[in-house]
């Protein structure tokens, strides 16, 4: 028989180990999901995992689904590390590209390039002003992060659709509740001719470069650990858990703000109902399966791209539900849970003891 057994020492290699393994479960689950579902999974796993990298087409709409994803992945990495449990980012980016969507529409075809830093700044501003009432309200009356963020969500969410419906709708968009198409000035440069990859994924990889610094290099941020991972030390040490639950929530506030700005601004042009698109809540996967390191967030922010441009090729080529990308996202969820017990604990074989006496 087989048995858990606590290990000595949580294992390195295993903390490494065990994202590879949770995706290749998340693969052969996939692959019995396709049977059941009378699909070939052959090709299911091919729209997946091959369709979103066979052209440089492909790889560009790869890095654009990625950028939001790890910009907010890295935002929500500085709260679990500082044991702040903000689950609303997708609220801070529907507010963040509602500030930087009206910043765009005050332009006009006079209107400088100055234009898109001003629409950057409000999305920061608009999601970390969307990430302070969390704080403050955990900090004045220890109401719950997790609960207040996440409801601001559907505050967010509603608040939206009460611009679009009504004071920002295009007068001329045929009764659609959209906004009028930004003018051309405010678009986020692109990186390359063919490509709808803008400079967002440049500024992602470098705010996850500037996280590994602060992280790992700089005073405050070991202090930011310290608080999450030990308040107790951290408040002997004389570190400030306020400082630490306002740092966290406004630099996920303001990255996930950052998030939203990009996408109004860039590959969508307009604001309509459908900007929240789940991004705020894959991050959340997107930060523990890259450990909440930079570098790991980095390829998992990949990796979570290739779910949702999977999922819309399943629907398009193989008449699969567009929610098969929810399911691919919980099962490699749920399955990273499963193989991190691996990490503190191992498979021991014991061998079965015979019950028979003597006669």
């Amino acid at each position: 028989m087989f048995k858990l057994e606590p290990r000595p020492q949580a294992s390195r290699w295993w903390g490494l180990g065990s994202p590879l393994l949770a995706l290749a479960f998340t693969v052969l689950i996939g692959v019995l999901l396709f049977l059941a579902l009378g699909k070939d999974p052959v090709k299911g796993l091919e729209v997946f995992f091959w369709e979103p990298l066979k052209s440089r087409y492909a790889l560009g709409e790869l890095m654009v689904k990625a950028t939001p994803l790890l910009l907010i992945a890295l935002g929500l990495a500085v709260c679990f590390r500082s044991n702040v449990w903000n689950i609303g980012a997708e609220g801070q980016f529907v507010i963040g590209a509602l500030a930087a969507g009206g910043v765009a529409l005050l332009a006009d075809k006079d209107t400088g390039v100055w234009i898109v830093p001003a629409i950057l700044l409000a999305g920061v501003l608009g999601g970390m002003a969307w990430a302070a009432l969390v704080a403050l309200l955990r900090d004045r009356f220890n109401a719950s992060e997790i609960l207040v963020s996440l409801m601001l969500v559907y505050v967010a969410t509603l608040l939206l659709g009460y611009m679009v419906y009504g004071p920002w709708k295009d007068p001329l968009g045929y009764n659609f509740p959209q906004t009028k198409m930004f003018e051309s000035v405010t678009q986020i440069p692109r990186l390359m001719k063919g490509s709808r990859v803008s400079v967002g994924l440049l500024i992602a990889l470098a705010a996850a470069g500037a996280l590994w610094v602060f992280l790992f290099r700089t005073r405050a941020g070991f202090a930011q650990q310290v608080g999450g991972l030990a308040p107790a030390a951290a408040r002997y040490a004389g570190y400030s858990s306020r400082r630490a639950l306002w740092l966290a929530l406004l630099v996920s506030g303001g990255a996930a703000g950052l998030a939203g700005a990009l996408e109004v601004a860039g590959p969508i042009g307009q604001l309509t109902p459908y900007v929240p698109a789940g991004y705020g809540f894959a991050a959340i996967i997107v930060a523990y399966v890259g450990r909440l390191h930079p570098v790991g967030m980095v390829f998992s922010s990949l990796l979570m791209s290739m779910f949702y441009i999977g999922g819309e090729l399943a629907q398009s080529r193989l008449g699969l539900p567009k929610s098969l990308t929810g399911v691919f996202q919980g099962l490699l969820l749920f399955t990273l849970l499963a193989c991190d017990t691996l990490i503190v604990y191992r498979v021991r074989y014991v061998a079965a003891r015979s019950t028979g006496g003597a006669r």
